[in-house]
C-alpha cells in the first residue's frame, strides 16, 4: 500500500515539495514515520494510549531532523476540528480505522475539511464486497454464505467490526467534496496467510504480484482491503 500511496503523491504534487501530512488513527506510526523520513511534515493522531507510546518510542530513536518533522497527538479521529484548522494539510491518511467506526460519514466529512484544495485523502478499508472470500477459501461454507448479505464481520482480533462497499464510499467521497480519484486492492492473494507467517524468500516477487493484482480488474475487486484516494476540489 505504501507504493500505491507514493504513486499518488508523486503524481499529484511537485517533486521535492514538503507536504503537510495528517495520519488519523496512525497506530504505531509506521506510515507516519515513513513519510517523515521522506522529508514531509507529519502529524499523527491516535486515541489508543498504548499505540501512542509505541509510536513515541519509535520516534525517539530517529535522528533529530526526523523528530522535528513529526508530532504525535493523543486524540480521537472524529475530533480533528478541535485540533486543526480547515485546510491545514496536503495529505490526510485514515488507514484501518473506518471498520471500527459505526457511523463513518461524520469522520470522513471532518477529514475532508482538513484538506487544502487539491489535497489527497487516502483511506484503507475492509472490502465489503469480498467478505465471503476468506471464509470460503478456508472451507467455512456457512460463514461464507452469511457474508454475502452483510458488511459486518469478526476480525482476527475477535472484534465485531464493519466493512465498506466501494459504491457507497464513492458516493460519500463525492458528497464531502473529495471525489474518488483512484482505488486499489490490497491483500488480494495474501489475506489468508496466517498471522506471523514467515515471509517467503522471494518477497519482492510476492510484492510485485500483489501490486499488479491491486491495480488490475477483476483481481482488485476481490481484495481483502480497498485503498481509496479522493482529491479535495
Amino acid at each position: 500500500m505504501a507504493r500505491q500511496l507514493d504513486e499518488q503523491i508523486v503524481g499529484r504534487f511537485p517533486v521535492g515539495q514538503r507536504l503537510r501530512v495528517l495520519d488519523v488513527g496512525m497506530g504505531q506510526g509506521t506510515q507516519a514515520l515513513r513519510l517523515a523520513r521522506a522529508g514531509h511534515q507529519v502529524t499523527g493522531l491516535e486515541q489508543d494510549a498504548t499505540m501512542v507510546a509505541v509510536a513515541r518510542e519509535s520516534l525517539a530513536g530517529e535522528p533529530e531532523g526526523i523528530r522535528e518533522r513529526m508530532r504525535i497527538i493523543e486524540g480521537d479521529g472524529r475530533d480533528t476540528g478541535v485540533h486543526f484548522l480547515p485546510g491545514s494539510f496536503d495529505v490526510v491518511l485514515c488507514h484501518g480505522v473506518l471498520m471500527y467506526v459505526e457511523e463513518p460519514d461524520p469522520l470522513l466529512a471532518g477529514l475532508a475539511r482538513m484538506l487544502a484544495p487539491g489535497g489527497l485523502l487516502s483511506l484503507l478499508v475492509r472490502n465489503g464486497d469480498a467478505l465471503a472470500i476468506r471464509p470460503g477459501l478456508s472451507g467455512d461454507w456457512s460463514g461464507a454464505l452469511a457474508a454475502f448479505d452483510t458488511t459486518a464481520y469478526r476480525n482476527r482480533l475477535g472484534l465485531d467490526v464493519r466493512a465498506d462497499r466501494l459504491t457507497d464510499l464513492t458516493s460519500t467521497l463525492a458528497g464531502i467534496g473529495a471525489p474518488l480519484y483512484a482505488w486499489y486492492g490490497v491483500r488480494v492473494f495474501t489475506d489468508t496467510a496466517a498471522d506471523g507467517a514467515q515471509a517467503p524468500a522471494d518477497v519482492e516477487t510476492l510484492l510485485a504480484v500483489e501490486e499488479k493484482a491491486g491495480r488490475t480488474d477483476p483481481y482488485r475487486g476481490v481484495a481483502a482491503l480497498l485503498h481509496l484516494c479522493g482529491v479535495r476540489g
